[in-house]
């Protein structure tokens, strides 16, 4: 560990170089002091953060370089510097909790390098107390105008990369973000995608990201020399990273930190540097529980295509709002109903139709027989990654979701990382990764459409969160991970620790559509090796509190359902939106614990799990309300659970309990436990 006096540095350099060469340091803290950030104009611009006292991102670059003209990076200097103080709270209209505080202390510092062009860039940095954000501001000059990015020169370098453990997935590869998590040290990293998390030799936890990601390619993380974390922006077909003009401002490059894991759990630093929502009244967002026509495909009980099996049916669809209508879910997603899903879809994008029904759909029967019990139909459009034919149509699929009463779109990108087809303006195919530039543009464009029709936008093989939920709240949810569907016939299915590793990583950029609940671990056969959800039945009812989503499936079949009743009362009884949420327990890969108060309510829900190890966990219940009591309704994991041959055995029992108490819960192998505590008085 590194200790710091802040300005020793500053002042040994002003007595020991000449005027002319002198290096500039300037520094901004959090709110509470604890973090520290020190800006330096040595040979390049860098800077370096400090927590506590230990130095957890050493000397980095900043810096941009353009086509065809001069960069930003070796001889720039410190011109001029403003700080400014925020504290605020501002309200998320749904959300893992309704008020947030934003208190930060910003700093301001501009560069400027003595030529007669391209000569000016600034960087603002804003310090939270839970970690730091700061992004590249670069205004109108002579020399840059039409702005091509050929390398974004940032860095996040580390000192001690082969003594930290780091959480990561592969980016730039042929599954996009839907990859089983690494544990490695730091310095076995090779690219990696953001949220990126390690955990330092001290014990302090840092996570990498970026914020508000608008008209810019994605940052991926590329480890060049040991320890060298540099910034690597997924490029165009042509090779540029970045199209744009000035003024432009990049995506915050973002930090989290915290002593230990809960506390990166607890933060809200993506969504404080993201803007106010630009949409005005969103009171048509809705949150809630929905069931639909997906799980059956996945485990071959029915086919996307039309025949014999054909999933999305009239008659399989009003069957799907009796179950919804008779346990209080608000809608039903139907996939496969449009034309298109024939043969081999998943490289057939250009002859999906978002307005043509099969035969045996009939949307303006199902809406109003969903209308007239309660149950919404929720959209899909799968567009196998042909972006150009999916915009082609989108409005005119947007309108006809509108006149049948569709507040709720679940849109899919299935394609190779890399293999998203556009047809240019001279008609020329070109293949584009998902989190390109071109990519993160339609992603938006997408649901700004849809919002002038008053529909929310589920994403599925999405761009990553970047918070951008704040400024567009109709973008309600998207995957952007390995979801429940590669537990049914992904080879190998999510392994235990996957559902205790993405709270701390995937979970930190936003809500996810995991879509929980399998009841029937079976229909693969039980043990180890079969396809299956590798967990107990009490885990499934922990991910509906732990994997936050203003959306949640219960994704398994009414009849899976309806042989467990006891059981899928949780499930019917949990909401997704909430007044509060807190992390109170956990580690990385290991296990964790979520405590969330229902909004417009007084209940309180928790939700525990584990990887493959069994162990017992004692949550303190001083999140409850001081001086009531409550009912705890206990669902956990039977004595003789473990998730390989006995998922099933599950204990519900009920107790009484206050903020005072305390509550141990013995968790199985890939188990967990989920309680409702009823406010009784």
């Amino acid at each position: 560990m590194k200790k710091f006096a802040l300005h020793l540095s500053t002042l040994i350099i002003s007595l020991l170089l000449p005027i002319e060469t002198m290096a500039k340091t300037v520094i901004v803290s959090s709110p509470d002091k604890k973090i520290v950030i020190h800006v330096n104009d040595d040979k390049q611009p860098n800077y370096q953060v400090i927590f506590n006292g230990e130095q957890v991102i050493s000397s980095s670059k900043l810096g941009l370089l353009f086509k065809n003209t001069h960069g930003f990076s070796e001889g720039f200097k410190i011109d001029s510097v403003t700080t400014n103080q925020v504290n605020t709270t501002w309200q998320l209209p749904w959300g893992e909790r309704k008020n947030v505080i934003d208190k930060h202390n910003e700093l301001l510092v501009t560069f400027t390098t003595p030529r007669d062009s391209a000569n000016k860039y600034k960087v603002r940095f804003r310090a939270f107390n839970d970690g730091i954000g700061f992004r590249y501001e670069v205004p109108k000059q002579k020399g840059l105008n039409q702005v091509e990015i050929t390398n974004e020169l940032t860095e996040f370098s580390l000192t001690n990369a082969k003594e930290s453990i780091a959480w990561w997935i592969p980016a730039r590869g042929w599954n996009r973000y839907e990859y089983t998590y690494n544990t490695t040290d730091v310095e076995s990293v090779d690219r990696a995608h953001t949220p990126f998390t390690f955990k330092l030799p001290s014990g302090t936890h840092v996570s990498i990201h970026e914020a508000a990601l608008v008209d810019y390619a994605a940052m991926t993380i590329n480890q060049q020399r040991p320890g060298i974390l540099k910034a690597d922006l997924t490029p165009w077909s042509d090779g540029v990273l970045v199209k744009t003009k000035t003024n432009f401002k990049s995506p915050w490059r973002t930090i989290q930190i915290s002593k230990d894991a809960v506390g990166l759990l607890n933060s809200n630093l993506i969504l404080n540097l993201n803007e106010p929502n630009k949409l005005g009244d969103v009171s048509w967002v809705e949150p809630g529980k929905y069931v639909g026509i997906w799980w059956g495909m996945h485990i071959n009980a029915n086919t996307w295509g039309s025949g014999e099996k054909h999933g999305a049916t009239t008659s399989e669809t009003k069957r799907y709002m009796d179950f919804a209508a008779e346990h209080g879910f608000s809608g039903v997603l139907v996939e496969g109903w449009n034309i298109g899903w024939d043969g081999d879809w998943f490289n057939n994008g250009d002859v999906f139709n978002f307005t043509k029904a099969y035969d045996d759909f009939d949307i303006e029967a199902v809406s109003k027989y969903g209308a007239s019990k309660g149950v919404k139909l929720i959209g899909h459009h799968e567009t196998s990654g042909n972006v150009t034919n999916y915009r082609n149509q989108m409005s005119a699929a947007y309108k006809l979701y509108q006149k049948y009463g569709v507040s709720q779109v679940k849109t899919g990108y299935v394609a190779d990382g890399g293999n998203i087809k556009r047809i240019d303006d001279n008609g020329i195919v070109r293949k584009e990764w998902h989190d390109g530039q071109f990519m993160v543009n339609e992603y938006l464009h997408s649901v700004t459409e849809a919002a002038k029709y008053k529909i929310s936008i589920n994403t599925h093989e999405p761009i990553k969160a970047t918070g951008l939920r704040r400024t567009y709240p109709n973008w309600i949810a998207r995957e952007g991970a390995r979801g429940q569907e590669f537990n049914a016939w992904g080879t190998p299915p999510n392994p235990p620790e996957h559902t205790a590793i993405l709270p701390f990583t995937r979970l930190l950029a936003g809500p996810m559509d995991f879509t929980p609940g399998i009841f029937d671990m079976s229909f693969n056969g039980l043990g180890s090796d079969s396809n299956r959800p590798q967990t107990t039945l009490a885990k499934q009812l922990a991910l509906y509190v732990v994997l936050y989503s203003p959306i949640q499936m219960a994704a398994d079949l009414p009849k899976n359902y309806q042989a467990n009743m006891a059981a899928f009362q949780f499930i019917k009884d949990v909401p997704t939106d909430w007044h509060n949420s807190i992390a109170i327990a956990g580690e990385v890969g290991d296990y964790v614990a979520f405590a969330r108060q229902e909004r417009d309510g007084d209940d309180w829900f928790v939700g525990a799990l584990t990887d493959e190890n069994a162990r017992e966990l004692t949550l303190k219940l001083d999140f409850l309300e001081k001086g009531r009591r409550y009912q705890a309704q206990i669902y956990r994991d039977g004595n003789e659970a473990e998730w390989v041959n006995n998922p099933y055995d599950l204990i519900i029992e009920k107790r009484n309990v206050q903020s005072t108490d305390s509550i141990s819960l013995p968790l199985a192998t890939s188990g967990g436990a989920a309680i409702r505590f009823k406010a009784i008085n």
